[in-house]
Protein backbone atom coordinates (compact mmCIF):
# COMPACT_ATOMS: atom_id res chain seq x y z
CA UNK A 1 0.00 0.00 0.00
CA UNK A 2 1.41 3.14 -1.09
CA UNK A 3 2.43 5.71 2.12
CA UNK A 4 0.16 8.47 2.26
CA UNK A 5 2.63 11.82 2.52
CA UNK A 6 1.36 14.70 4.92
CA UNK A 7 2.96 18.12 5.54
CA UNK A 8 2.18 19.58 8.88
CA UNK A 9 2.67 23.29 8.94
CA UNK A 10 2.20 24.90 12.59
CA UNK A 11 5.01 27.32 14.08
CA UNK A 12 4.94 25.63 17.52
CA UNK A 13 6.69 22.23 17.82
CA UNK A 14 4.52 20.90 20.46
CA UNK A 15 1.31 21.06 18.09
CA UNK A 16 3.47 19.59 14.96
CA UNK A 17 4.41 16.92 17.52
CA UNK A 18 1.02 15.83 18.85
CA UNK A 19 -0.37 15.93 14.99
CA UNK A 20 2.38 13.72 13.84
CA UNK A 21 1.70 11.44 16.99
CA UNK A 22 -1.76 11.10 16.73
CA UNK A 23 -1.41 10.77 13.08
CA UNK A 24 0.49 7.97 13.37
CA UNK A 25 -1.33 6.14 16.31
CA UNK A 26 -4.85 6.36 13.66
CA UNK A 27 -3.24 6.33 10.03
CA UNK A 28 -0.71 4.00 10.05
CA UNK A 29 1.11 3.91 6.72
CA UNK A 30 1.71 7.81 6.60
CA UNK A 31 5.08 9.59 6.03
CA UNK A 32 4.68 12.71 7.98
CA UNK A 33 6.87 16.27 6.85
CA UNK A 34 6.97 19.32 9.50
CA UNK A 35 7.32 22.82 8.00
CA UNK A 36 7.39 25.40 10.80
CA UNK A 37 6.02 28.78 9.08
CA UNK A 38 3.77 29.38 6.09
CA UNK A 39 7.15 29.95 3.74
CA UNK A 40 8.80 26.82 4.99
CA UNK A 41 5.51 24.75 3.88
CA UNK A 42 5.23 26.70 0.00
CA UNK A 43 8.98 25.48 -0.15
CA UNK A 44 8.32 21.99 1.05
CA UNK A 45 5.56 21.67 -1.37
CA UNK A 46 7.12 23.30 -4.74
CA UNK A 47 9.82 20.38 -4.12
CA UNK A 48 8.36 17.31 -2.74
CA UNK A 49 4.70 15.62 -3.75
CA UNK A 50 2.19 15.52 -0.46
CA UNK A 51 -1.38 14.12 -0.38
CA UNK A 52 -2.50 16.25 1.67
CA UNK A 53 -1.47 19.81 3.81
CA UNK A 54 -2.20 20.20 7.19
CA UNK A 55 -2.25 24.55 7.18
CA UNK A 56 -2.53 26.45 10.60
CA UNK A 57 -3.85 29.79 10.37
CA UNK A 58 -2.03 32.26 13.19
CA UNK A 59 1.67 31.94 11.95
CA UNK A 60 3.82 34.96 11.81
CA UNK A 61 4.68 36.49 8.65
CA UNK A 62 3.75 34.56 6.09
CA UNK A 63 -0.03 33.23 8.14
CA UNK A 64 -2.28 29.90 6.50
CA UNK A 65 -4.72 32.25 4.93
CA UNK A 66 -1.94 34.34 2.85
CA UNK A 67 -0.10 30.90 2.17
CA UNK A 68 -3.10 28.86 0.91
CA UNK A 69 -4.12 31.84 -1.85
CA UNK A 70 -0.31 30.94 -2.92
CA UNK A 71 -0.51 27.25 -2.70
CA UNK A 72 -3.61 27.32 -4.88
CA UNK A 73 -1.74 28.79 -7.88
CA UNK A 74 1.57 26.85 -7.08
CA UNK A 75 -0.09 23.81 -5.79
CA UNK A 76 -3.42 23.79 -7.02
CA UNK A 77 -3.96 20.16 -6.49
CA UNK A 78 -3.10 19.73 -3.38
CA UNK A 79 -5.97 19.56 -0.25
CA UNK A 80 -5.59 21.30 2.48
CA UNK A 81 -7.22 21.25 5.66
CA UNK A 82 -7.04 24.45 7.83
CA UNK A 83 -6.34 23.88 11.46
CA UNK A 84 -6.65 26.66 13.61
CA UNK A 85 -7.14 27.43 17.02
CA UNK A 86 -10.41 29.66 16.32
CA UNK A 87 -13.48 28.95 16.14
CA UNK A 88 -15.35 28.36 12.89
CA UNK A 89 -17.27 31.54 13.13
CA UNK A 90 -14.04 33.42 13.01
CA UNK A 91 -12.19 32.00 9.93
CA UNK A 92 -13.55 28.99 8.16
CA UNK A 93 -15.32 30.37 5.62
CA UNK A 94 -12.37 32.58 4.55
CA UNK A 95 -10.63 29.77 4.21
CA UNK A 96 -13.10 27.89 2.18
CA UNK A 97 -13.16 30.83 -0.16
CA UNK A 98 -9.46 30.67 -0.28
CA UNK A 99 -9.71 26.82 -1.37
CA UNK A 100 -9.26 25.28 1.75
CA UNK A 101 -10.35 21.41 1.64
CA UNK A 102 -11.95 21.62 4.93
CA UNK A 103 -11.22 23.52 8.38
CA UNK A 104 -10.90 22.32 12.02
CA UNK A 105 -10.33 23.26 15.15
CA UNK A 106 -7.16 22.54 17.46
CA UNK A 107 -10.00 21.96 19.92
CA UNK A 108 -11.31 18.56 17.98
CA UNK A 109 -10.92 15.27 18.71
CA UNK A 110 -8.70 13.19 17.23
CA UNK A 111 -11.35 10.78 15.47
CA UNK A 112 -12.51 13.49 14.08
CA UNK A 113 -9.31 14.73 12.64
CA UNK A 114 -9.20 11.28 11.12
CA UNK A 115 -12.24 11.58 9.79
CA UNK A 116 -11.41 15.00 7.84
CA UNK A 117 -8.55 13.87 6.53
CA UNK A 118 -9.92 10.65 5.27
CA UNK A 119 -13.25 12.51 3.81
CA UNK A 120 -10.68 15.12 1.98
CA UNK A 121 -8.00 12.32 0.38
CA UNK A 122 -11.68 10.62 -1.23
CA UNK A 123 -11.86 13.71 -3.17
CA UNK A 124 -14.05 15.73 -0.61
CA UNK A 125 -14.59 18.61 0.94
CA UNK A 126 -14.86 18.71 4.59
CA UNK A 127 -17.41 20.51 6.92
CA UNK A 128 -19.15 20.28 10.15
CA UNK A 129 -22.94 20.35 10.64
CA UNK A 130 -22.65 24.12 12.05
CA UNK A 131 -20.48 25.21 9.33
CA UNK A 132 -22.64 23.65 6.36
CA UNK A 133 -25.40 25.67 8.24
CA UNK A 134 -23.21 29.09 7.85
CA UNK A 135 -22.04 28.33 4.48
CA UNK A 136 -26.00 27.87 3.08
CA UNK A 137 -26.55 31.39 4.77
CA UNK A 138 -23.30 32.65 3.19
CA UNK A 139 -24.98 31.73 -0.20
CA UNK A 140 -28.36 32.82 0.45
CA UNK A 141 -26.77 35.96 0.97
CA UNK A 142 -28.04 36.99 4.32
CA UNK A 143 -24.37 38.22 5.87
CA UNK A 144 -23.06 40.70 2.99
CA UNK A 145 -24.39 43.69 5.03
CA UNK A 146 -21.94 42.52 7.79
CA UNK A 147 -19.18 45.46 7.21
CA UNK A 148 -16.17 43.30 8.70
CA UNK A 149 -17.23 40.99 5.61
CA UNK A 150 -15.56 43.51 3.44
CA UNK A 151 -12.29 43.50 5.40
CA UNK A 152 -9.19 41.76 3.66
CA UNK A 153 -8.08 39.09 5.73
CA UNK A 154 -5.60 40.73 6.91
CA UNK A 155 -7.53 43.69 7.96
CA UNK A 156 -10.08 41.28 9.57
CA UNK A 157 -7.03 39.32 11.19
CA UNK A 158 -5.58 42.84 12.73
CA UNK A 159 -9.60 44.06 13.44
CA UNK A 160 -10.04 40.70 15.72
CA UNK A 161 -6.95 41.15 17.77
CA UNK A 162 -7.83 44.65 18.14
CA UNK A 163 -11.05 43.67 19.18
CA UNK A 164 -9.54 41.30 21.72
CA UNK A 165 -7.81 43.80 23.49
CA UNK A 166 -3.73 43.92 21.98
CA UNK A 167 -2.37 46.95 21.42
CA UNK A 168 -0.74 47.98 18.00
CA UNK A 169 2.59 47.53 19.57
CA UNK A 170 1.26 43.96 20.47
CA UNK A 171 0.01 42.94 17.35
CA UNK A 172 2.75 44.04 15.28
CA UNK A 173 4.50 41.33 17.30
CA UNK A 174 2.30 38.96 17.05
CA UNK A 175 2.25 39.10 13.15
CA UNK A 176 5.57 40.14 12.66
CA UNK A 177 4.85 43.22 11.21
CA UNK A 178 5.88 46.89 11.76
CA UNK A 179 4.06 48.98 14.34
CA UNK A 180 3.75 51.30 11.56
CA UNK A 181 2.46 48.65 8.75
CA UNK A 182 -0.61 47.59 11.31
CA UNK A 183 -1.13 51.70 12.45
CA UNK A 184 -2.65 51.42 8.37
CA UNK A 185 -4.42 48.54 8.85
CA UNK A 186 -6.34 49.81 11.76
CA UNK A 187 -6.66 53.02 9.91
CA UNK A 188 -8.04 50.99 6.64
CA UNK A 189 -10.06 48.65 9.13
CA UNK A 190 -11.83 51.83 10.78
CA UNK A 191 -12.42 53.49 7.45
CA UNK A 192 -14.05 50.37 5.46
CA UNK A 193 -16.43 50.07 8.80
CA UNK A 194 -16.95 53.32 9.02
CA UNK A 195 -15.58 53.76 12.92
CA UNK A 196 -13.72 56.10 14.89
CA UNK A 197 -12.46 54.10 17.92
CA UNK A 198 -11.10 50.44 18.82
CA UNK A 199 -13.86 51.15 21.55
CA UNK A 200 -16.66 51.41 18.45
CA UNK A 201 -14.39 47.51 16.71
CA UNK A 202 -14.42 46.25 20.48
CA UNK A 203 -18.57 46.80 20.83
CA UNK A 204 -19.65 45.49 17.22
CA UNK A 205 -17.05 42.48 17.64
CA UNK A 206 -18.75 41.83 20.83
CA UNK A 207 -22.46 41.99 19.24
CA UNK A 208 -21.68 40.46 16.13
CA UNK A 209 -20.33 37.19 18.35
CA UNK A 210 -17.00 37.73 16.52
CA UNK A 211 -15.00 37.80 20.20
CA UNK A 212 -16.68 36.65 23.75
Amino acid sequence: MKKVQILIADDHPIVRMGLRQILEETMGSIDVDEAENGQSALDKAAKQHYDIMLLDIAMPGLNGLDALKLLRTQCPKLPVLMLSMYPEDLYAVRALRAGAAGYLTKSSAPDELFSAIEKILSGKKFVSASLAERLALELEGNNRERPHENLSDREYQVMLLIASGKTISDIAQDLSLSVKTVSTYRTRVLEKMNMKSNAELIHYALKSGLIS
